[in-house]
């Protein structure tokens, strides 16, 4: 299993980024995926996640009507849709699989390598 995590920089704060993770070594059908977030100083947070089963989303309420997570099964990819962000949102991204969907990163089965996002004032 491998996942591969791209698209983070640098926005001004109100803009708005797509982040990409290229998934492969799997089928998409057998783990959900979904991204993580860790800020300096902090403890590594769930931001959102697919389900495998039903493809429900989940999102962190900070973030909900402002990131979008979707998937492209055809290209085996996931997204992150983010909009409006704010400085707050700083941090770096990781994506994720698990057995299940996860909001929390113990659970969590594999990891790609991260994608820095940061927003500017």
């Amino acid at each position: 299993v491998q996942l591969q995590a791209s698209g983070g920089g640098l926005v001004q704060s109100g803009g708005s980024l797509t982040l990409s993770c290229a998934l492969s070594g799997f089928t998409l059908e057998a783990l959900s995926v979904g991204w993580f977030r860790q800020a300096p100083g902090k403890e590594r947070e769930g931001v959102s996640c697919i389900s495998k089963s039903d493809g429900s989303k989940y999102y962190r309420d900070d973030v909900k009507g402002r990131f979008t997570i979707f998937r492209d099964n055809t290209k085996k990819t996931l997204y992150l849709q983010m909009t409006r962000l704010s400085p707050e949102d700083t941090a770096v991204y990781y994506c994720a699989a698990s057995e299940w969907c996860s909001m929390i990163p113990e659970p969590v089965d594999y990891w790609g390598q991260g994608t820095q996002v940061t927003v500017s004032s």
